[in-house]
């Protein structure tokens, strides 16, 4: 083992005890097992979505998938913003490590993931953009405008729907770009149905600039009041991001056949999620949306639908 690999070891060994680096390396069949586990213990979008792609695609994405779900653990599951800086910095020393000498990592994501990015040329730029957003979510816990609520989605959530295009074998830089827009729509629609749920983790991801226009205070979310004026803020932004939404639809007119379901899958999910927020008024600061059973079974229905007829 390099010095480097053993100092990562070291610092993982503050990680919860299924993050961390086992004595021996797996194989390549006993690392996707792992994540095929981890991804099928969270019911997410992302792992939902994957059940429409080809089964040669699903081990890839799986990979991917744990390698988010990891990175996302360690700065949100120990409970310390320092331990959890410390961690990711150590999950980028791996990353480094693993694109320089691949043969060298031992943790089952990045055994797993060795082959993903042999076969799907997967660049370093998409993995490692993820892991900026994470270390200033220990440290940056509000956002002043819009446009730096666009910058942060950059690094937290574009970098998946382009890992998403690598995989399916997309390189046009306009399916990029129209990725990117979905993207960060999922990553906003998230934040209006989680305004509850952040403010209790000490974090507000409602601009700052348009709170103060509406006349909207952080008093207000401590106490949990859906006045008008949140309301108001809120229909203004679920607005911008369903405009964000239809632009980036277009993109199901440049991939191909196998990857239209799923995107469109992204798509639905997230509407209905603004769908689910106008349902109640906007009223996001007293309670958290959810989407119904049914509803998530009518858009899985539509995306399969859709999967079979691209074939007619």
């Amino acid at each position: 083992m390099t010095a480097l690999a053993q100092a990562v070891d070291d610092a993982l060994l503050g990680a919860p005890v299924e993050l961390r680096t086992p004595a021996v390396r797996p194989s390549l069949a006993e690392a996707r097992a792992w994540c095929k586990r981890l991804a099928e213990s969270h019911y997410e979008n992302f792992h939902v979505a994957t059940g429409l792609l080809p089964k040669r695609m699903r081990v890839h994405f799986q990979a991917i998938y744990a390698y988010c779900r990891v990175a996302d653990d360690l700065g949100d599951e120990v409970g310390n913003s320092v331990l959890a800086t410390q961690l990711l910095t150590s999950w980028r020393a791996m990353l480094d490590e693993f694109y320089e000498r691949t043969e060298e990592s031992r943790h089952p994501v990045f055994v797993a993931l060795a082959e993903t990015v042999r076969v799907c040329g997967i660049p370093k730029e998409p993995f490692a953009d993820l892991l900026v957003a994470f270390q200033q979510d220990q440290t940056k816990v509000r956002y002043a405008t819009w446009d730096d609520l666009m910058d942060y989605s950059r690094y937290s959530a574009n970098p998946v729907g382009r890992l998403v295009l690598h995989v399916a074998g997309e390189r046009d830089e306009r399916a990029m770009l129209l990725s990117d827009k979905i993207c960060t729509a999922l990553q906003l629609a998230n934040f209006w149905q989680d305004v509850s749920s952040d403010w209790d983790r000490g974090r507000v991801y409602l601009p700052q600039d348009a709170m103060q226009r509406h006349g909207v205070t952080e008093q207000d979310l401590a106490e949990r009041r859906a006045t008008q004026a949140y309301r108001d803020l809120l229909k203004e932004l679920v607005e911008r991001t369903r405009a964000m939404f239809a632009e980036g639809r277009a993109i199901t007119w440049l991939v191909g056949r196998d990857l239209r379901p799923t995107l469109g899958l992204f798509v639905a999910g997230g509407e209905a999620i603004l769908d689910s927020i106008e349902g109640m008024n906007y009223a996001t600061a007293e309670q958290r949306p959810h989407l119904g059973k049914g509803t998530k079974l009518r858009l899985l229905a539509r995306a399969a639908w859709g999967k079979v007829t691209t074939w007619v």
